[in-house]
C-alpha cells in the first residue's frame, strides 16, 4: 500500500492544480467583463475602437444645465458621474449638472437582464444602444454596474475633494510599481488637456478624484493603461494610490506645463504601460501572480499537509 502513496499524492496534485487553473481562469473572464464594462461605462466608443455617433445623445436634449455637446453627450459618465450617483453625486451641481438619476439607486433593483433591456430602450427609447453596442458589450455594462460599483464617500469627502483616510506611504508604494514609468516620479510626464488647460497628474486627482479612482481601478477606454483590478488592488489599494497622487505637484505652484507633451482630451486621460520593456515584463508578471496567486498557495498549503499525513502514517 505504502508503495502506491506517492503515485497517489501526484495524482491529487495534478487534479487539484487543474481544478485551481480552471476555477482562475473562470475568475479571470469574469474579470475581464467587469473591467471591459468600466471602460464602456467611461467612454464605449474608444473603448470600442470605434467614433462617437454624429450630434448629440437623443436624451440630451432633455436637459438645459450641462452646455457640453456632441461626443461627451454619448457617455454614461457624463450622464451619471464618475461616482455613479448622477443627480444625487459630485454632478448635483455644476457644469456638468443634467438631473440624470443616480445609479446607486437605480441599478440595486434591476436584474443583469433588465439593465440589458434598459439599454435597448425597453423602457425609453432614447436610451435605446442597440446600433451601437452589441448584445455581449450590453452584458459586460450590466456587469461591472452590478458587480463594480461602489461608493465613493467612504473614500472621498464631496466637499473638499480629499481622499478620506489613505495610507499615502502605501499609495506611494503601487504608484511606483505600476505608474512611475508613464507618468514620472513627480507626475508630470503626461500634460492633460482638460477643457482648455493643461494640467499634471497632480492637479487631476486634487480636481477629479471620483474619475481618478474609476479609472485607477479599471484603466482608460481606449489605452493599454495597467489596470488596477487585473493587479489584484482593492478599491481602497486605489483610494491610496489617490491619496499619493494629491501630494504630487498640479503644475500651479512655480512652473506651468511644457508645451507640446499635452493631451488634448475633454476629461483627464491617463496614459498606458511605458514603451519601457522591462516595466511591461514586470506588469504582466504582477498580473499573472494577481490571477493565479492564490489558486497555488492553496495548492501548496494542500501539498505540505498531504506530506505531512504520510509521514505520520509511515511512521506508524
Amino acid at each position: 500500500m505504502r508503495r502506491y502513496l506517492p503515485v497517489f499524492i501526484i495524482l491529487l496534485a495534478l487534479f487539484i492544480t487543474g481544478t485551481s487553473l480552471v476555477f482562475a481562469r473562470g475568475l479571470s473572464q469574469d474579470n475581464a467583463a467587469l473591467v471591459e464594462g468600466a471602460q464602456l461605462y467611461d467612454k464605449w466608443y474608444a473603448a470600442l475602437g470605434e467614433s462617437a455617433p454624429d450630434g448629440d445623445m437623443p436624451l440630451w436634449s432633455r436637459q438645459t444645465t450641462n452646455s457640453r455637446s456632441g461626443a461627451d453627450t454619448w457617455r454614461c459618465s457624463e450622464c451619471h458621474g464618475w461616482d455613479y450617483k448622477g443627480n444625487q453625486g459630485a454632478y448635483a451641481s455644476g457644469s456638468h449638472f443634467t438631473g440624470f438619476p443616480s445609479l446607486m439607486v437605480v441599478v440595486p433593483g434591476l436584474t443583469n437582464e433588465e439593465i440589458v433591456a434598459h439599454l435597448q430602450g425597453a423602457n425609453d427609447p432614447g436610451h435605446d444602444f442597440s446600433a451601437y453596442l452589441d448584445q455581449a458589450s450590453m452584458e459586460k455594462l450590466a456587469v461591472f454596474l452590478k458587480e463594480g460599483l461602489i461608493d465613493d464617500s467612504i473614500y472621498i469627502d464631496s466637499v473638499s475633494l480629499q481622499v478620506i483616510d489613505g495610507d499615502v506611504e502605501h499609495g506611494r508604494e503601487l504608484y511606483a510599481q505600476t505608474c512611475v514609468p508613464c507618468h514620472g516620479e513627480d507626475g508630470k510626464m503626461i500634460v492633460f488637456r482638460t477643457e482648455g488647460v493643461d494640467e499634471y497628474l497632480g492637479a487631476v486627482a486634487d480636481r477629479d478624484p471620483f474619475r481618478f479612482l474609476h479609472r485607477t481601478r479599471f484603466g482608460v477606454a481606449g489605452t493599454e493603461m495597467p489596470v488596477g483590478y487585473d493587479l489584484g488592488w482593492s478599491a481602497a489599494d486605489g483610494r491610496d494610490v489617490l491619496a499619493y497622487a494629491q501630494t504630487l505637484p498640479t503644475g500651479a505652484e512655480t512652473e506651468t506645463p511644457v508645451p507640446g507633451s499635452e493631451i488634448s482630451e475633454p476629461g483627464p486621460q491617463v496614459g498606458g504601460p511605458g514603451n519601457n520593456l522591462w516595466s511591461g515584463i514586470l506588469t504582466a508578471i504582477a498580473a499573472f501572480f494577481a490571477t493565479f496567486g492564490s489558486a497555488l498557495l492553496f495548492l501548496a498549503v494542500l501539498v505540505a499537509v498531504v506530506v505531512v499525513v504520510v509521514r505520520v502514517l509511515r511512521r506508524r
